[in-house]
């Protein structure tokens, strides 16, 4: 099954006094619209390259809400580079994390923003 939507995403800086000052931390709020209608929070690790659009990040987010009429929750596992300018992410459910009517989800989120505009579609499977 597919789902998709538009999403949008808060991002903030946070402080961590005992990591690696070049590795930046923040916190992630999303409000999903469409087939998948639900909030998330989360956190986001990344790191930029010494040549300009070369970066990684990686970043977890557990998400509530409703998927195709039904409610639960599930984690959401990131891990993303931009080598020069060119993008690789793959964003996972990660593993038996779903809970209520989303118990047993797997499946892969493709994110896409053009415009400042993002938008999600979600390959997904409920165990029945």
């Amino acid at each position: 099954m597919t789902a998709n939507g538009t999403f949008e995403v808060k991002m903030k800086p946070q402080t961590d006094e005992t990591g690696d000052p070049t590795i930046g931390r923040l916190s992630l709020d999303k409000q999903f619209h469409g087939d998948l209608e639900a909030t998330s929070k989360g956190q986001m690790l990344a790191v930029q390259g010494d040549v300009k659009g070369s970066a990684g990040y990686v970043a977890i987010e557990r998400v509530i809400g409703t998927l195709a009429g039904r409610t639960g929750t599930f984690a959401l596992q990131h891990t993303g580079t931009m080598n020069r300018g060119v993008p690789k992410q793959s964003v996972t459910v990660v593993p038996d994390s779903g809970t209520g009517e989303l118990a047993g989800l797997s499946g892969k989120m493709t994110i896409k923003i053009a415009e400042g505009k993002h938008s999600y579609e979600f390959d997904y499977e409920l165990a029945q």
